[in-house]
């Protein structure tokens, strides 16, 4: 279940929160460009799945009060994946990932691999907001999808 936006910051609780897809849509689809983004993440999820991925961890502003998010942005478990069967686009992190962003409306890294130059890992770097603070990301198990 995905809990109550902090009223102070408009962002998750601190921590990881496990998520059905259509919790997701219920949560964060009611706008069509928001749907719009679901589309793309559903898509390259899927994608993922069929690598064998098992989780996604979604962050970014598309997971707050904020009306309209540019993108979303997520990572995903590599434990038992496939990169041979991974979509080339969601290893190609050219600038600002375009190929990305293009593809699926949003920017997707694998979990354990360094967000920053301190090594801090992305499914970490994800739970922490521009101030330092602590805040919540949403999980997604990919076996429960449509």
């Amino acid at each position: 279940m995905i809990p109550d936006f902090d009223a102070a910051t408009g962002n998750l609780p601190a921590g990881e929160h496990s998520a059905t897809w259509q919790e997701m849509l219920d949560r964060y689809g009611y706008t069509p460009w928001r749907r719009r983004l679901l589309d793309g993440l559903l898509d390259a999820l899927r994608r993922l799945r069929t690598a064998g991925c098992a989780r996604a961890y979604i962050d970014g502003s598309f997971i707050t009060a904020k009306e309209q998010p540019g993108d979303f942005d997520a990572c995903w478990d590599a434990e038992g994946v496939d990169f041979d069967l991974v979509d080339d686009r969601l290893l190609t992190f050219d600038s600002g990932r375009a190929t990305q962003k293009a593809a699926f409306l949003g920017e997707l890294f694998i979990a354990d691999s360094r967000a920053d130059p301190q090594g801090t890992l992305f499914r970490d770097f994800f739970q922490t907001d521009r101030d330092g603070g602590r805040k919540g990301i949403i999980v997604i198990d990919l076996k429960g999808l449509p």
